[in-house]
């Protein structure tokens, strides 16, 4: 889990057409975050529910692109995805995490999957 302060990261950069978030911060690297990824794992209550076992599983993101990202404070960023969605605010503790669990989380997201019998396919 990331730590409770995350100091802003000294760059973010929006990629590939918008198919990837490259976030640096000073002391904990440089993570590469699919914008599918980011999609499925939005801090949204609209993703992440009220309580973990609210959680949904997002199907259908592969092609999923961010088309615009506006800042919140000195703390956050919200995305804008190209289905649309755009309630998540993605602070940077947030960043940070998704950054240092990302193999785990993945492999949780591709689980939950094909458990429900879903595809990352729109």
């Amino acid at each position: 889990m990331a730590a409770s302060f995350v100091a802003a990261p000294s760059e973010l950069r929006i990629r590939d057409g918008g198919r990837l978030v490259v976030v640096t911060f000073d002391g904990l690297g440089t993570f590469e975050l699919p914008a599918e990824y980011l999609r499925v794992e939005s801090p949204s209550a609209e993703v992440q529910g009220h309580t973990a076992r609210e959680k949904k599983t997002v199907p259908g993101k592969r092609n999923v692109a961010i088309t615009g990202a506006e800042p919140v404070g000195n703390y956050a960023i919200r995305l804008i995805f190209s289905d649309g969605h755009s309630s998540g605010l993605f602070t940077w503790e947030t960043f940070a995490d998704l950054g240092q669990n990302r193999d785990e989380k993945w492999a949780a997201y591709l689980a939950n999957l094909a458990e429900k019998g879903l595809s990352r396919d729109p």
